[in-house]
């Protein structure tokens, strides 16, 4: 059946996510979803809701689970950035080619000192980048 729920369901959170176990083979026919565990992404921590402990596949699951999600987040963040770099891009053309000189007087300081933060903080990873290597070989 091409409708066919998942035996699991994780309602994400922003630190992680609340897991559930869905089941349809009940009387009313209808949808529940029993709580299980808490998933915290940051520490990698599992808490079991309740006093039944999760099976061995329920944790393995859950523990796949973070994996992907923690891939996803950091795929998430690196796309956020190249879209920053597009958006600069275009900023860059707007100011060259559409701005008003009101426009730029609202925008130009804080544009300057978000990007002399952002040169000075991308200079200092670099260099401790080309160090630690430098180091290492």
């Amino acid at each position: 059946m091409a409708g066919e729920l998942p035996e699991y369901f994780f309602r994400v959170r922003e630190n992680g996510a609340v897991v559930f176990r869905v089941d349809t083979e009940n009387r009313q026919r209808r949808i529940d979803m029993e709580e299980i565990a808490t998933v915290n992404i940051n520490n990698g921590k599992i808490k079991t809701h309740g006093d039944r402990p999760l099976a061995a596949e329920e944790t393995v699951l859950i523990e796949e689970w973070i994996a992907k999600r923690v891939a996803t987040l950091a795929a998430r963040d690196v796309d956020d950035l190249l879209r920053a770099v597009d958006h600069l891009n275009m900023t860059t053309q707007w100011v060259q080619s559409k701005a008003t000189d009101e426009q730029l007087d609202e925008v130009t300081d804080n544009l300057l000192m978000a990007m002399h933060d952002l040169r000075v903080v991308l200079v200092r990873k670099k260099a401790e980048r080309l160090m630690r290597d430098e180091t290492a070989d």
